[in-house]
């Protein structure tokens, strides 16, 4: 847990002042840097001692056999992995002789800084030999967002007692020793020695290595160059094998001069390229590099983090620790995303191997969400990757038996990489989820080239699908039967709600944009029978609901299991999934995570605020949150049906899901979409934002619906829509609408439509919370009350969860 009290709470940098070793791998997943191409976890400078290895580039992975007790038709063979590839940031350092290991000697003093303005992971340390040399090193490190294939570090030692000489190895290093595997099933799959050796090089201050993975034939290139200042003497030489490329630089230092090394390091990666190609390709990259410089690199990095807080900053007013938490999400979605550029965005982003580095439909339904609304420019070729993985989708529905496409729930490369089938093969809401997210984005920036391309691409296989899949009964009612829904508890199940509903915006969606854009859709086969046919499906969808208990039932008949016995669970028994058979779970009436109530959010429109209500009091005592999925979620809808006390709780879990390490899983990479989630949980949640369809068919509009819990005296926020910059100020009783850019817009304020322009803000009341009853959650799966006294501040020294 990283609850230490050398975590300060600040806003808008995460600090650590004293290095446990026991934390060694939580803080090296907080303290990892990415744009989305490149990943580098937070281990020290100097490579030992770590908890977890790891640098990694987006969709290098390697292949095994996924194993099954019994075969079966459709089970998909091979597995996916992301993998550790060539590590750049090794620095290692010897002060004479003595190597830098914080094992031995004694570590005086310690500090590491996320800086989120900047994107910059500062460190400095003090260590006293076991031989009595004092030293100490300062380093700074970047992954560039400017400079795709780029990572750097500036590093420096200076002698604090008396002379010592220093020998300082900057490394590139392939196939690092990796820790075995827990066997936790959340952890991936141990792949040992993935890369084999096709070149290796040293030559003066340049160093370079290219590999290629063992089973999936994709090369690996990464080069380093180096700028070395010091006194007079110091010299250097360098050296290359097939998985260590090294440059040892050696100096005698007297106090108060230092050795300072700037390492600039590319990566590069192809399935197709040849060796020279590749090997060019990072050579050019570093080069570029060293050219702009590391000052230069510094300024592209805070000019890029600039533009993205002008329009993505969440401010929260009484609590410091939501406060940097938010800014933490923030920027580590950011580094998910910024220059993924076609490429998927795993669960764990690149700050970890867990969950083996696989993409789910998270991404869609939590990421997504945030991106479009705040950095709307990294969300297409998330799309755009989803498209180019369609012919596996198609091909996978065609194993299957269906028509159109069905998208994986986990994969790097598009092919489903489940070996758990009632996920694997049967989540089919993935579909809907990405068709979901389209449509979202469309709507939010009027990328109608994307529409008439990809969008309308997806929306038609995802819809032709559902028409295959599902069925009209003798009564002509649409049902889509043996599916798994969010809730993994529940699986295998007829007429899941959240599916259903989320099908019914597939197929509406679908027959929208095909009639809008007829010429393409006629490319794609598409005519006024299948239109009408999905039409007519969505309007006759099955919608299960429990008349004697007036709630909606998670899937026809769940409201007839056998509750769960709560009182008989203990705290160590969570999560089920690991303590007790899928069979029991299956069969009773207990919820991973939030199903029905996340419909209610992603299809507010077919629920009454009143059915709302009864169903948010019906599952919140059924649903443990055994997924990181879910707090955020249920925040939102807490917020929306009034509990603003229950909203608050759950907006803290979701925020401090990983500086908390509530699913004690932090070790293996950060929560991406529970980072989202986070601001789903401000935005979506308190601040009460929805995107409306338009009246007769005219434009979509933003709705909000602000509310503040008592512990909050405000919260900011601006959001991103067709060019537009708008600025949401929600205070305890009235909320002020600013446009700081762009045409006016029509929104709505608690139902209400008002039109606000630039440089006229609207302020409007907010109206009270009508007093209910508060739902009651499981036992001992209640939230921690943020509401009560005593929360630590901003600068008292308290950790950040």
């Amino acid at each position: 847990m990283i609850t230490h009290s050398s975590y300060v709470v600040e806003p808008w940098c995460l600090r650590e002042t004293e290095l446990g070793l026991d934390l060694l791998s939580q803080s090296e997943s907080v303290f990892a840097l990415s744009n989305g191409h490149i990943g580098w976890r937070g281990n020290l400078d100097e490579g030992e001692p770590n908890g977890l290895p790891g640098a990694y580039l987006n969709g290098v992975h390697e292949l095994h056999p996924l194993p099954y007790a019994e075969a079966g038709y459709g089970y998909p063979e091979s597995g996916q992995t992301l993998i550790n590839i060539t590590d750049g940031k090794i620095i290692r350092l010897l002060v004479d002789d003595h190597p830098y290991d914080l094992r031995y000697g004694e570590l005086t003093a310690h500090e590491r800084v996320l800086d989120f303005r900047t994107g910059v992971l500062r460190r400095t340390a003090e260590w006293t030999s076991p031989a009595g040399l004092a030293v100490r090193i300062t380093s700074e490190r970047l992954v560039s967002f400017t400079q795709r294939a780029i990572a750097a570090i500036a590093y420096e030692v200076e002698p604090l007692s008396g002379g010592a000489t220093v020998a300082v190895q900057s490394e590139l290093v392939a196939n690092e020793q990796m820790p075995h595997d827990t066997g936790d099933p959340r952890v991936a799959a141990a792949v040992d020695c993935p890369l084999l050796p096709e070149e290796d090089f040293a030559r003066d201050t340049r160093l370079r290595l290219v590999h290629c993975t063992r089973q999936s034939g994709q090369r690996v290139g990464a080069a380093a160059d180096h700028l070395v200042e010091g006194p007079e003497g110091t010299t250097w030489s360098a050296e290359s094998e097939p998985d260590v490329s090294r440059l040892t630089i050696t100096s005698t230092l007297r106090p108060g001069r230092k050795l300072r090394l700037v390492k600039f390091v590319g990566y590069g990666w192809s399935a197709e390229r040849s060796m020279s190609a590749l090997r060019d390709q990072v050579e050019g990259a570093v080069a570029a590099a060293r050219s702009t410089g590391w000052d230069g690199l510094l300024a592209e990095q805070r000019e890029f983090l600039d533009t993205f807080w002008d329009g993505a900053d969440v401010e929260v007013e009484g609590d410091a620790q939501i406060q940097q938490a938010v800014r933490f999400s923030l920027f580590h979605v950011l580094q998910a995303a910024a220059r993924g550029e076609e490429r998927a965005i795993p669960a764990k982003g690149l700050t970890g191997t867990g969950y083996d580095g696989h993409s789910f439909w998270d991404v869609e339904s939590y990421v997504l969400p945030m991106l479009t609304f705040t950095a709307p420019q990294s969300v297409g070729p998330v799309l755009r990757w989803r498209h180019a993985t369609l012919p596996a989708a198609r091909d996978r529905a065609h194993q299957l038996g269906l028509a159109g496409a069905a998208f994986p729930w986990r994969t790097i490369t598009g092919a489903e990489c489940s070996a758990y089938w009632p996920a694997g093969t049967a989540a089919f809401h993935v579909n809907a989820d990405l068709a979901h997210a389209v449509v979202r984005y469309v709507t939010a920036t009027g990328d109608e080239t994307f529409e008439r391309g990809p969008g309308l691409e997806l929306l038609v296989h995802t819809a032709r699908l559902w028409r295959s899949l599902g069925h009209h009964d003798a009564e002509g009612v649409f049902h889509i039967d043996g599916v798994t829904g969010p809730d993994e508890y529940s699986a295998i199940a007829r007429d899941n709600l959240y599916t259903n509903l989320m099908a019914r915006r597939n197929l509406v969606a679908a027959a929208e944009v095909a009639t809008r854009h007829a010429d393409r859709a006629e490319e794609l086969g598409v005519d006024d029978e299948e239109t009408a046919a999905w039409r007519d499906a969505a309007a006759r969808m099955a919608v299960p609901y429990n008349e004697a208990l007036g709630v909606h039932e998670q899937s026809a008949g769940f409201t007839h299991f056998q509750h769960w016995d709560f009182e008989a669970t203990s705290p160590e028994q969570y999560p089920l999934l690991l303590h007790f058979p899928y069979f029991d779970l299956y069969r009773k009436q207990v919820v991973k995570q939030a199903d029905l109530v996340l419909a209610m959010l992603t299809c507010g429109d077919m629920f009454t605020a009143e059915e709302k209500a009864r169903n948010f009091a019906y599952y919140e005592p059924l649903t443990v949150r055994d997924s990181s999925l879910s707090a955020c979620v249920q925040a939102i809808m807490a917020a929306e049906t009034g509990h603003l006390r229950l909203a608050y709780a759950y907006l803290g879990e979701a925020a401090l899901m990983d500086l908390e390490n509530l699913e004690h899983n932090t070790r293996d990479g950060l929560h991406i979409a529970s980072l989202a989630g986070t601001w789903m949980a401000l935005v979506l949640g308190l601040g009460g934002m929805r995107q409306h369809a338009g009246a007769d068919g005219g434009p979509a509009r933003l709705g909000f619906a602000p509310r503040l819990p008592e512990r909050l005296s405000g919260l900011k926020f601006t959001v991103m829509v067709r060019g537009r910059r708008l600025r949401v100020d929600i205070r305890a009783s009235a909320a002020c609408y600013t446009l700081a850019e762009g045409d006016p817009m029509q929104l709505l304020h608690h139902g209400e439509p008002f039109t606000v322009a630039a440089g006229e803000p609207v302020h409007l009341p907010i109206p009270p919370v009508p007093a209910q009853p508060e739902p009651q959650q499981p036992k001992g799966r209640d939230p921690a009350d943020r509401a009560v006294a005593g929360l630590p501040d901003a600068g008292d020294g308290a950790g950040p969860g």
